[in-house]
């Protein structure tokens, strides 16, 4: 087989993962399962959250698909897309981390980008956090982040129709 098709599963899969952890953000961490979510809103000393078993859900996702790929495991069953399918998830869940955790929670390491992308992607993520509980907000993906500008218009707009109470002004 081509290396291409399995190399098209690996980044259709990256790609596919964004819109995934955004419906789980607003639709799931943000809903019944605000209870694990809840301490990476609040300020905290820990190390650990329990918003960290979100990352076990990942994970167990992509090693259930290198299962289904794996003949080791399913024998002939194997189904070949799984283990392809199964490094795409992995690979957005390193790239999760590395922005997610890493820059703009800075949990691993200290860097504050001044332009770029990467300070939009600070930006927006900071937005998430403008809004006290679970109810509103925005910016729910992880990688792909909309202009911080239109951001503070929507939290603005949600402060205004009583949908969200800001823990800080998102207007400055």
């Amino acid at each position: 087989m081509s290396v291409i098709v399995p190399a098209l599963i690996v980044i259709a899969t990256a790609v596919a993962m964004e819109g995934i952890a955004w419906a789980s953000h607003k639709y799931v961490m943000h809903g019944f399962a605000w209870a694990w979510h809840r301490d990476h809103h609040e300020p905290h000393g820990k190390v650990l959250e329990k918003n960290d078993r979100f990352a076990l859900v990942g994970a167990a996702l992509s090693i259930a698909m290198f299962a289904l790929g794996s003949p080791l495991v399913m024998g002939e069953g194997a189904w070949w897309p799984g283990t392809w399918i199964g490094l795409g998830v992995l690979i957005y869940g390193v790239i999760y981390t590395l922005v997610h955790d890493g820059l703009v929670h800075q949990r691993y390491f200290r860097w504050v980008p001044k332009r770029g992308y990467a300070r939009r992607l600070v930006q927006a993520h900071k937005l998430h956090h403008a809004t006290l509980g679970k109810e509103g907000g925005v910016s729910f993906g992880f990688v792909f982040a909309r202009d911080p500008a239109k951001l503070k218009a929507e939290l603005k707009r949600q402060r205004e129709a009583g949908l969200a109470t800001l823990r800080y002004s998102a207007e400055g």
